[in-house]
């Protein structure tokens, strides 16, 4: 059977259980074993090297409670997710292929037993000929046995598909929502970008230039000659979460860092921090009228 988890899969799947919940190693270990409806587990030497290793590059952290390391993911590990939610989309399916290719091993093994008992039953057969009585009641336990297995192997079967069908719909139907957030998410940017760029654009200054780079690609309004052009692939760099607040804050960082680097090459005098100050203020005001409800 090919490896339950492709290489690198189970690192994305650890982020993704510490992301719903603080968890001990144990309690890692078990969810896993949930996910595959008990029909794989892995051990302690698999997910706690995974877990060090995770937490010596950042990605997550830990708490000592009552003699246990309590695992949390930190928000290196969050943006890490967050960057590959299109892989953990593809994950789940793939979870749920290794859940049915397990049951299908079991579906072999099971065969194979039965193939087995039918051999014995008719050894038991032969061997007891001599006796009626014994030859019935060994033929009627075997058939019981064989009836049993079978019915175990079908409904295990049974289970199997049905899992994978319903992961196999809810992938899909999250890979289509988290497309649809990411679309409005950039609109949203573009939109309130559109509305920051039109204020500053007014007062003209250095904060004028740089909100056309908000605009990401839309043709800003001209900035007076003294002002740099804004540049289409500002932010660009800056990959989409799917949550939009998330990725307003991201933006808001990005400018904020920008700026202060302006004010440290440049200097800043008194006049143009009172300057700074009046755009800041428009731009503040304009944006909470933006983000109001009903805005």
């Amino acid at each position: 059977m090919p490896p339950v988890f492709a290489h690198g899969r189970l690192r994305l799947y650890l982020l993704k259980l510490l992301d719903e919940a603080p968890r001990h190693g144990y309690e890692v270990i078990r969810l896993l074993e949930e996910r595959f409806q008990g029909l794989y587990a892995p051990s302690a030497g698999t997910v706690y090297p995974r877990l060090a290793k995770l937490e010596a590059e950042g990605l997550v952290t830990y708490a000592t409670e009552g003699g246990r390391k309590v695992y949390s993911i930190t928000e290196a590990g969050r943006a890490e997710l967050a960057d590959r939610g299109g892989e953990l989309a593809d994950l789940e399916l793939e979870i749920r292929d290794s859940v049915t290719e397990l049951a299908a091993e079991i579906r072999s093994d099971v065969r194979g037993a039965a193939g087995d008992l039918r051999r014995e039953m008719r050894a038991a057969a032969a061997a007891s000929a001599s006796s009626t009585r014994v030859e019935d009641e060994s033929w009627k336990a075997a058939k019981e046995e064989l009836r049993k297995a079978k019915q175990e192997w079908k409904e295990q079967a049974r289970r199997a598909k049905d899992e994978s069908r319903r992961a196999r719909e809810e992938a899909q139907q999250a890979r289509r929502q988290a497309k649809e957030a990411q679309e409005r998410a950039r609109e949203e940017v573009q939109r309130i970008a559109g509305q920051l760029q039109e204020q500053f654009a007014k007062s003209g200054g250095v904060l004028g230039s740089l909100a056309g780079a908000w605009l990401g690609g839309v043709t800003p309004t001209p900035a007076p000659a003294s002002a740099p052009a804004a540049d289409a692939t500002w932010a660009e760099d800056v990959v989409p979460t799917g949550d939009p607040g998330r990725d307003l804050d991201r933006l808001l960082d990005r400018f904020r860092d920008e700026v202060r680097d302006a004010a440290r090459d440049h200097g800043l005098t008194p006049a143009q921090l009172a300057e700074a100050r009046h755009h800041l203020a428009a731009a503040a005001a304009r944006l909470s009228a933006t983000l109001r409800p009903g805005s």
